[in-house]
């Protein structure tokens, strides 16, 4: 924590002490005794009551900040057996599209095993030490520093958490009115195919919606997500605790199926059940691109006013996550508030007290943390780079541009640093606004930011130039450095790591067979048919991979090296959690070039899925795809109905309904309109 949030433990109430010695700390700066260089004297005492002032701060926040805080000290202080300790869901690895560079916790991974209590522990030793290592560096660096420069830095900083806090308070108090297109005009309306035989495919797949969701209703409802097999709820760490996150997930899925029943019981629970006012770490990401993603598409396909009001309210909870150095926004996030959380606490009137002049101060920096194994504490790139899209329909939902500059500061730090061979690494030091070690993949950790720059410029309804220029730039040397063929032809994706290639690809890589053809129509001149085609190598390669296991359905990683091509090699890669990016590229590929094999392939997945997959509870993922007998991870995902479900029925629809020209998927499938420029006309005319 900066030495700023520490001041104000030793101030008086009229603001003098020590916080008024450096010139603020809290109060007004103006009129202060000893503000000036003569009273500023860093003597050892002083130095030591600093790193005292660190070490109570933890204290303070350790008892009122962490959840189970009790736990906690029980076992920190007094030594407790870690088997005394009740089981937690221990996940420390970070969510979709985001994984483990040191092969732990896969994304959406193996969840639903009962948490391991000393590992829990470890993690939140981990956190005090991490939190205890950061207060110590930032007071090392402040001490540094003149004392006119500690002053300014007060100054400035104090200003612009009044200036964001003051712009949240202004700005979504009343929601401004919003042009809707009609649902008709824009394909949202669904109608049968002429096809027979289609038309019976597609309602098969409705069918495994409505067995999903039934079996979630029966035995989870409420609950984050189903464990079909044990029949009961699951609820993973990465959403703290916000709750119905399957229900969120699949809203514009049961909407576009015309499951009316369905969608209503779902609006009903969000109106009345669904609380962000939570005191627990949250992933960013995962939050954002679920539940701000699922509430804004059901708001613009049912005009439904408490989906806005929901998706805003969650925007306004994430933004201190932003409140970093840099701008580049931490991992993990406690949205509720530091006042409400001190409040809930039996000290919280006293702690108040000392902490009057620097509640905002410990907010900017005490709250938000990155991932422990991410190179150092960095931020990912997959995840501070797949927030555009959901935060542009904010800003534009809300009347209020803060959430737009957020994601556009981000744009401006990648901008003004130096690209590796062009490419772009996988972690961000959010403080140095650095880039961490030099690793880069396609999959995970890296994947969706790249997908996030080809449907920014999409979006924009092909207004932001930026975008498209950083995205063609960046394939551009990923083709140069990552992609390469097999021996027998397989074309794949490598990851990069300080210049050397892993010759290894992801299952969430597959999404960028989908990505090259969405992308290939704006292309530089002559690259369109190239695009195509590079689209539909990777999705053969990925079909492979399914193909050549047992179950037919894809590994989460499969290797190209040692004369294996397309198989996973290692018992920690042979998983299958009902991920949606092989079918999300078929979907595309169907939609761009209606070549009949893709909808062949999305038919075998579907007959896969029911004979492997489905059991009388729901939908399970598969420890091992090679294995002849089915050893179920007992949890149907959330993303199970949000997306693959969704491209499935879509491959099997006809293109009017959702067409690419009108509709963005962000990357959990959820449906974001182009913000054109005829339905800002549109919307100017009507005021």
């Amino acid at each position: 924590m900066p030495v700023g949030g520490l001041l104000p433990l030793f101030s008086s109430p009229a603001g003098g002490g020590l916080g008024g010695g450096l010139g603020g700390g809290g109060g007004s700066s103006s009129g202060r005794k000893g503000s000036g260089p003569a009273a500023f004297r860093l003597t050892e005492k002083f130095v030591l009551l600093l790193v005292f002032s660190a070490f109570i701060t933890l204290c303070f926040g350790a008892i009122f900040f962490l959840p189970d805080s009790s736990k906690l000290l029980s076992g920190v202080l007094f030594h407790s057996s870690p088997a005394l300790q009740p089981a937690a869901d221990h996940k420390p690895g970070p969510g979709a599209r985001a994984e483990d560079a040191a092969e732990g916790r896969a994304r959406r991974g193996e969840e639903g095993a009962p948490g391991d209590p000393a590992a829990s522990l470890e993690d939140n030793l981990a956190r005090i030490r991490e939190n205890h290592e950061r207060a110590l560096r930032e007071a090392k660096e402040t001490l540094q520093k003149l004392p006119e420069e500690i002053q300014r830095d007060i100054l400035m900083e104090k200003e612009k958490v009044a200036q964001d806090q003051l712009s949240n308070r202004a700005g979504f108090r009343r929601l401004p009115p919003v042009y809707l297109a009609p649902v008709n005009t824009i394909g949202a309306i669904d109608r049968e195919p002429a096809d027979a035989a289609i038309r019976e495919k597609r309602e098969k797949i409705k069918e495994m919606m409505k067995h999903a969701w039934k079996n979630y209703k029966r035995y989870a409802w409420g609950k984050n997500e189903l464990k079909p097999v044990s029949k009961g709820g699951h609820s993973s760490s990465l959403f703290g605790n916000i709750q119905g996150a399957t229900i969120v997930d699949a809203l514009d899925t049961l909407f576009i199926m015309n499951m009316k029943d369905e969608f209503e019981e779902a609006q009903a629970w969000v109106e009345e059940n669904l609380n962000f006012n939570v005191n627990a770490e949250v992933s960013v990401f995962e939050v954002n691109i679920r539940f701000v993603g699922g509430l804004i598409s059901a708001y613009y396909l049912s005009g439904a006013e408490i989906f806005r009001k929901k998706a805003v309210e969650l925007g306004v909870k994430l933004l201190p996550a932003f409140q970093t150095p840099s701008g580049i926004p931490w991992a993990l996030l406690n949205i509720k508030s530091m006042g409400q959380r001190t409040r809930d606490s039996r000290f919280g009137a006293y702690f108040l007290r000392f902490w009057s002049l620097s509640l905002v101060k410990f907010q900017t920096s005490g709250i938000g943390r990155n991932w422990p194994w991410a190179s150092g504490g960095s931020s990912i790139l997959a995840e501070f780079g797949t927030l555009h899209l959901e935060f542009m329909h904010l800003s534009y939902l809300s009347g209020n541009p803060i959430f737009a500059d957020k994601v556009m500061n981000i744009r401006t730090v990648l901008n003004n640093l130096e690209k590796p061979e062009g490419l772009y690494p996988n972690y961000l030091n959010p403080n140095s606004g650095q880039w961490a070690q030099y690793h880069v993949s396609v999959g995970g950790l890296g994947d969706s930011f790249y997908e996030y720059l080809l449907k920014a410029w999409l979006m924009s309804d092909k207004t932001d130039l930026q975008a498209k220029k950083m995205y063609f730039d960046a394939i551009k040397a990923i083709e140069t450095h990552l992609i390469r063929k097999s021996r027998n032809g397989l074309t794949y994706i490598a990851e990069w790591k300080g210049g050397l290639l892993e010759h290894k690809m992801g299952h969430l890589t597959c999404f960028a067979g989908g990505m090259f053809a969405l992308g290939a129509d704006d292309a530089p001149e002559g690259m369109t048919q190239h695009y195509l085609q590079l689209g539909a190598e990777i999705a053969r390669t990925c079909h492979e991979s399914y193909n050549r296991t047992f179950v037919k359905l894809g590994p989460e990683a499969f290797r190209f090296d040692g004369g294996v091509e397309a198989i996973a090699t290692r018992q920690n890669e042979k998983y299958y959690i009902l991920r949606p990016e092989v079918v999300e590229t078929y979907m595309y590929m169907w939609r761009l070039t209606h070549d009949p094999k893709y909808r062949k392939w999305a038919w075998e997945a579907v007959e896969a899925l029911e004979k492997h997959c489905r059991v009388k509870g729901g939908y399970s993922g598969l420890r091992d795809v090679y294995f002849t007998k089915e050893s179920y991870d007992d949890v149907q995902q959330s993303f199970f109905l949000a997306e693959t479900l969704k491209y499935l029925y879509l491959i099997f629809s006809d293109d009017d309904l959702l067409p690419l020209e009108h509709w963005i998927f962000n990357t959990e499938a959820h449906l974001l309109p182009v913000l054109s420029r005829n339905l800002k006309k549109v919307e100017e005319d009507g005021k």
